[in-house]
């Protein structure tokens, strides 16, 4: 009776334990079942916002850079799909802000997450290209106009350098900023940054030169890259070049036999993978005639008359110096002045207007020239302005040979020239700090002939008046080839090219319109009509963000092409170094920790810095688990087994 008194006993106290164990593990499976229902929570970086409505602005980078590549595909859909996962992070009421570097009027609203979501698949690359503070700014402009609840800022991007602003980016306390720095692939890569063309004015059948200028923004020197030149679509320049690691090349490419009018020119360069700036374009004019002013003081200069009529390539226009059209001075690459007594202060301004848009002028003092009016015409252009009249046989001692205008004029120079003699001449003052190019000087480093640079133009004064009282000059066999090289390089035609997002206002020759008479911008089956203003002289055209695809497009009004104008990408894209974790933590220092991009998805980290670390699965996970260990008891804890002591 008592060994089974003892086994009994040894019985009760086990199954004793086991009631008490399954109990336990029931009471703690309800405990975190009722925790999982409660959502219980971490507090986080914003967890007080938890409940409130909340407007949230999310830029998609999609410039150029974003379309490189990466172990997830190219970096703009990783970017889509990024922003989705952002969204998804808050509540069904929460409002959502697309933005992207279009900068575009629609995206100037609040949309819900269905409509932002079918936004964000809209989005395509773009040749914009804005900084980290133009980007926080326009983000913080919308949300503090149309939000009065909780803000948040999220950037998604690359960071490319060419986003960092000078200064640190000035954000606004009530909204949180978060950036989402995407990895891309380092690549290779070399692009044309712009063209020059040597010669302003183009003459048909003549020989041309174009300076490229090749950038390689890489890290390893660029091998024998293929490069060649289309004008009109047909080849007219080929070269290969090799660039050193991030170094600037300029390389010149020869070319001639064009023909009278626009000139579509585009360079090609083979440069994989990165291929979004492998074509530069750019648009010259080619003249049949080059007009020449000839402004003088009521009789002809028989000398001037001469020159510009020994090429029938020059079309000289003689007008008094009382009737000078002003409206129509810019279209004129060369203006001459001579055999004017005094000039009018109306001629002394427009001529000045003329020079500082890129006009080139040529000064011949008259015989009896007003010396103070020469000074109120001269000065405020820093050119030089004859002050006194000296009598006495000199003789033209030196040529300033470095001078663009003897270039190519020359195919040998002799020991002892032949130079222009001078017997009466104007003494040239200048202004303190000018800085003359002399073609010519007289004993004593006198000026003769000389040059100034003034705005965007040229100004030539002489020291004598065409006339044979003052020297041989007029009938010297220089005089001629001088003229011709002032003319030829003279010329303030509109630039080669624009770059898109950069330059809004077109400046061209005067072009008169009227309500049927639109200009418009035309390119394949793609036509834009830009606004239009009227300047004195000149007509101001404004794309704004009309434009997004690069290329050659034709100027037209009523179907009559007018000019031809070259749009390219903005190079700043094409330097693929991108900014570290620390100089972001400099640039934006009120924003959060970077998140980077990678397999795992935002929805959890955002959703861990606004509301907090949720332990509802957590939760669950531990019932199932407790209600695993009561099954388990149940199952395999034995209370009949005897044991003899």
């Amino acid at each position: 009776m008592q060994f089974l008194k003892e086994i009994q006993e040894q019985q009760s106290s086990r199954k004793n334990l086991k009631e008490r164990l399954i109990l336990a593990a029931r009471m703690l499976a309800i405990t975190f079942l009722v925790f999982a229902f409660a959502k219980p929570y971490i507090p986080g970086q914003n967890a007080a916002n938890a409940g409130k409505q909340q407007g949230v602005s999310i830029f998609v980078d999609n410039s150029y850079s974003m379309q490189t590549l990466n172990s997830e595909g190219t970096l703009l859909d990783e970017a889509k799909r990024r922003a989705k996962e952002i969204a998804q992070a808050y509540n069904i009421n929460d409002r959502f802000q697309l933005l992207t570097q279009d900068f575009e009027g629609k995206h100037q609203r609040l949309l819900s997450r269905d409509e932002f979501n079918d936004a964000v698949d809209a989005v395509k690359i773009s040749p914009q290209s804005r900084n980290l503070q133009q980007i926080i700014s326009r983000q913080q402009s919308l949300l503090t106009t149309q939000m009065a609840g909780i803000k948040s800022v999220y950037i998604i991007s690359d960071f490319q350098k060419n986003m960092a602003p000078l200064q640190p980016v000035k954000t606004d306390t009530g909204i949180n900023i978060s950036l989402v720095q995407l990895k891309a692939s380092k690549l290779p890569n070399i692009a044309v940054d712009s063209v020059q063309l040597l010669s302003a004015i183009h003459r048909p059948g003549e020989s041309e030169k174009a300076v490229v200028r090749l950038h390689n923004y890489a890290d390893e020197t660029a091998e024998k890259i293929p490069l060649k030149l289309l004008i009109n679509g047909q080849q007219k320049a080929l070269g290969s070049y090799t660039v050193d690691p991030r170094s600037v090349q300029y390389d010149t490419l020869a070319f001639s036999g064009l023909q009278v009018g626009w000139q579509r020119a585009q360079i090609t360069l083979q440069d994989n993978p990165v291929t979004f700036d492998n074509q530069f374009y750019f648009a010259f004019n080619v003249k049949q005639q080059m007009p020449v002013l000839l402004i003088d003081g009521g009789i002809v200069n028989p000398y001037l008359k001469a020159v510009f009529a020994a090429d029938p390539f020059f079309a000289p226009n003689r007008v008094p110096d009382g009737n000078v059209d002003y409206a129509s001075l810019n279209t004129y690459p060369l203006i001459v002045v001579s055999d004017v007594n005094a000039v009018s202060t109306g001629l002394s301004q427009q001529l000045k207007t003329y020079v500082a848009k890129g006009g080139t002028l040529v000064v011949f003092p008259s015989i009896e020239a007003d010396l103070t009016s020469y000074r109120s015409f001269l000065e405020p252009m820093h050119a030089a302005w004859p002050e006194k009249l000296i009598t006495g046989n000199v003789k033209v001692d030196g040529l300033n040979l470095q001078n663009a205008v003897f270039k190519s004029i020359f195919e040998s120079f002799p020991q002892n020239p032949d130079l222009p003699v001078v017997k009466k001449y104007y003494t040239l003052s200048q202004a303190p700090g000018s800085r003359p190019e002399n073609l010519m000087t007289m004993p004593g480093r006198q000026s003769f002939w000389t040059g100034f640079a003034s705005g965007k133009g040229k100004v030539y004064v002489s020291a004598v008046a065409l006339n044979d009282d003052f020297s041989n000059l007029p009938r010297h066999a220089l005089f001629v080839p001088i003229m011709f090289r002032i003319a030829l390089l003279s010329g303030h035609d509109q630039p080669l090219f624009y770059t898109l997002g950069k330059d809004e206002a077109i400046e061209i020759p005067p072009i008169q319109t009227n309500d049927k008479q639109i200009l418009k911008l035309v390119k394949n089956s793609q036509s834009i009509i830009p606004d239009t203003r009227q300047l004195e002289g000149s007509t101001l055209l404004f794309v704004a963000d009309q434009l997004h695809d690069t290329g050659l497009y034709d100027l037209e009004k009523q179907d009559s092409t007018v000019a031809v104008i070259a749009f390219n990408d903005n190079r700043s894209e094409s330097d693929l170094s991108y900014l570290s974790i620390a100089e972001l933590g400099k640039l934006v220092p009120r924003a959060g920790a970077v998140l980077e991009g990678g397999k795992a998805s935002l929805k959890g980290a955002v959703t861990e810095t606004n509301f907090g670390l949720q332990l509802w699965k957590l939760c669950i996970i531990l019932a199932l688990i407790c209600l695993g260990m009561e099954i388990l008891l149940i199952r395999y804890f034995k209370t009949d087994q005897k044991r003899v002591s």
